[in-house]
């Protein structure tokens, strides 16, 4: 680019970066190549020096030229050299003798001509016109071969675009013809559709399809070695139609073809970009082999199961263009389990007594304060022990707080307050000062996103704001040794340093989902501040109101079951029940042991973890995938502990469930951490309008209906933030109305669930099995 590109553009050609090593358009951003799917827009407008300059400075950043104002005759013959060169001559004399030749694996070649105007490609394979909305390399290395393209007569560097000859569509459709009836049988793979058909599929049809009816018509889509594009577009159509679940059916339809390669089959699925195909091809391909799908089948994947969808209907539109439609956003699947023992009892008490159910913040709660109760008394055979931070998120006016108030109420009625917090820390010597009165302590915090927002912010926040989230960052690694206190130049007994032998210190805090991810920044998750929080959002912040509560008294075996947790299983004796211990005596722990298929099982998540790890390289969220297995031990064992205080064992289902759960919300956490945590204002406003458009579903939002919802941003900076989200591939445009009256949408182009790496490619996580 750097040596031929300016070049180019003087000659008169329209030119685009290509990544290096392939044939496809991309972009260099943060430090990797990735795909440039927006790359047709310099088809129309000349590139500019300004574009240049900028992709000169891309590592190995090779030329396309963009068709239009050329077309290129692409001879895709690799096993008849002779063939090969007679189609060229013959394209020679009917279209006449250009200069431009182009040979990358011979002896397969393409020809370079002008147009009078541009007109559409046209694919008969072996050969293909390449032209309008198109695009071949010109200066790169082959992939194939790793050596450069090479122009044998004049490059396109050394010749002006009006000394090209000058072709048409009539005269490059004469040429196909003829050239076509040269070609025996043998090398021409047989094909799905004729080329009239190319590009055929449903108007209006969305892109969604169903498993069912999908699996259904690929039965009547044999693939008997079909060429190369009509793979791909089946490929394309099923991961259009079905996402990720498509995988399979498309290797299973590879497999039927006995030149398939399971290597290459992966590689271009891996590939895949459908926004402009999906089920309706599959269907309309299906339905011209004969076809008739069931009436009972749901084809449009894209409709609540509740809603009725007649096939006759949605047949009945079949032929034309596919309107542009994304795919429904999903989410993973995951069944809310609530453990037994006293979990189990703490969180149905908060449950059945809840005006507003919500069943996962109550659990998150019960969880903190069973692990603050048996803190300094229990650990792991690894030396983890019960203290939790965990945050639970839900809108305002959802019920969140009533968990936090029958903490309080339980933990007063078992004469165990003393384990109970202030509402508020004011300090970072505020909360050492409270962990050293009682090493073994759970703060229940209100608004935490705001108390977040003020700890995190080192710029604004006095340091004995900042100092709390240091000191909790610390408390948490050091609850299996000793936590050492500050010290002071002037020892006066009043600030004398504070030691605390096994500090168990809990936290659980309700915010709004606003607060919290706004009060994050990106450190927040590289330095781990943020991997140490279980985070629990609600996913009914409105649950359907429980009128018939009203006075509650907590049950007589719950208060039992919590004193004798407090009390080390009734090992504990004395003035030490209920009280741990003090800071600095040396305790005598009870080691909870596992069987023999649960500590199997956390053997294989360890070795799951490294290789995620591996995967994950070089991304933000590594902190968060080195903490599961940790997390997910010390809930195990809590659960186990609140089973059985005296005799405790961590069971195979405690360490699956255990397993389950939190791999589940470390996903759900990462994938919020795409989504909304931000660095910068720019970013933060970017990852806002995106929120916006995503709420707007597969139907997608109209520039007006943008426009009202982010009056918050100015017209220019929305604009500039729209262009960013299309150039970066996060949304695409299509068309939505009636047959009479079209307007533009933008729709989500992909699902964003999950995490990128700094090249925006998807790093996938392991979905553990479900409990």
């Amino acid at each position: 680019m750097a040596q031929l590109g300016s070049r180019l553009i003087a000659n008169g050609y329209t030119i685009l970066p290509i990544a290096p090593g392939t044939k496809k358009p991309g972009r260099f951003q943060r430090s990797t190549w990735v795909d440039y799917p927006e790359w047709n827009r310099h088809a129309e407008r000349p590139t500019t020096e300004v574009e240049i300059t900028t992709w000169s400075g891309w590592p190995d950043c090779a030329i396309g030229v963009v068709a239009g104002a050329v077309a290129a005759i692409d001879i895709d013959i690799l096993t008849d050299p002779e063939l090969a060169l007679q189609i060229e001559q013959l394209a020679r004399v009917r279209l006449g003798d250009t200069p431009a030749l182009r040979i990358g694996r011979a002896p397969k070649r393409l020809l370079v001509y002008r147009t009078r105007e541009p007109f559409r490609g046209i694919r008969r394979a072996p050969l293909e016109v390449l032209c309008l909305g198109q695009q071949f390399v010109a200066y790169a290395n082959h992939p194939d071969t790793g050596q450069p393209y090479v122009w044998p007569e004049e490059g396109l560097a050394e010749l002006d675009l009006e000394s090209l000859p000058i072709i048409d569509a009539d005269m490059a459709a004469a040429f196909v013809e003829e050239a076509m009836a040269l070609i025996p049988a043998e090398l021409r793979p047989a094909s799905l559709a004729a080329p009239s058909c190319a590009g055929s599929a449903a108007p209006g049809h969305a892109q969604t399809g169903t498993l069912e009816a999908i699996c259904s018509a690929m039965s009547h889509i044999p693939n008997n070695d079909l060429e190369y594009d009509s793979w791909v577009r089946i490929g394309m159509a099923l991961k259009g139609g079905l996402g990720e679940a498509g995988k399979d059916v498309f290797t299973d339809w590879s497999d039927q073809a006995s030149k398939n390669e399971v290597a290459a089959t992966e590689k271009a699925w891996a590939s895949f970009r459908p926004d402009r195909i999906g089920a309706g091809t599959v269907y309309h391909l299906a339905m011209e082999r004969g076809w008739k799908p069931d009436p009972c089948l749901i084809l449009d994947g894209s409709l609540p199961k509740g809603d009725s969808h007649p096939a006759a209907g949605l047949l009945a539109g079949l032929g034309g263009e596919f309107a542009s439609d994304s795919p429904v956003e999903t989410k993973t699947t995951f069944n809310l389990t609530i453990p037994g023992g006293l979990v189990g009892d703490l969180t149905q008490y908060m449950i059945s007594t809840a005006r507003r159910p919500q069943p996962l913040l109550s659990l998150g709660a019960s969880l903190c304060a069973i692990g603050a109760l048996m803190g300094r008394l229990y650990r792991t055979e690894s030396n983890l022990r019960s203290n939790l931070y965990v945050v639970g998120i839900a809108d305002s006016g959802s019920g969140k707080n009533h968990s936090r108030e029958i903490i309080n109420e339980v933990l007063f009625e078992a004469g165990l307050a003393n384990h109970l917090g202030g509402n508020k820390i004011a300090s970072g010597a505020g909360l050492l000062t409270a962990l050293h009165r009682q090493p073994a302590i759970l703060f229940q915090i209100d608004e935490f996103g705001m108390f977040l927002a003020a700890a995190a912010d080192r710029k604004r926040s006095p340091r004995h704001i900042t100092e709390i989230l240091d000191n909790m960052t610390e408390l948490y690694t050091s609850a299996g040794g000793i936590f050492l206190g500050a010290e002071y130049a002037n020892r006066d007994g009043t600030n004398e340093r504070r030691d605390i032998v096994q500090p168990c210190l809990s936290v659980y805090g309700t915010t709004t989902p606003l607060h919290f991810w706004g009060a994050l920044q990106g450190a927040n998750v590289v330095d781990g501040s943020l991997a140490r929080f279980l985070i629990l959002p609600s996913d009914d912040d409105y649950p359907d109101e429980n009128v018939a509560v009203g006075l509650r008294t907590p049950p007589a075996d719950l208060i039992d079951g919590l004193q004798l947790l407090a009390s080390g299983g009734g090992h504990q004796r004395g003035n030490l029940v209920g009280a741990t211990s003090g800071p600095q005596t040396a305790l005598s722990l009870t080691t909870v042991p596992m069987s023999t298929d649960a500590r199997e099982r956390f053997k294989a998540l360890s070795e799951e973890i490294t290789g995620e790890l591996r995967a994950a390289s070089g991304t933000a969220f590594t902190a968060i995938l080195a903490r599961i297995g940790e997390i997910a031990m010390k809930l195990a064992m809590i659960v186990a502990v609140g089973r059985d205080p005296a005799a405790p064992t961590i069971a195979i289902d405690d360490a699956e469930w255990a397993i389950a759960f939190v791999r589940h919300y470390a996903q759900r956490a990462m994938e919020a951490v795409d989504r909304h945590v931000a660095d910068t204002e720019t970013e933060a406003l970017l990852k806002r309008l995106r929120e916006v458009i995503r709420a707007a579903g597969a139907k997608g939002i109209t520039k007006s209906e943008l426009t009202r919802g982010t009056q918050w941003l100015k017209s220019r900076d929305r604009d500039d933030i729209i262009q960013t989200l299309i150039e970066s591939g996060d949304i695409t445009t299509g068309m939505r109305g009636s047959a009479t009256r079209q307007a533009m949408v933008y729709r989500l182009a992909r699902w964003s669930g999950g995490w990128r790496d700094a090249s925006g490619r998807k790093v996938e996580l392991r979905q553990a099995d479900k409990p």
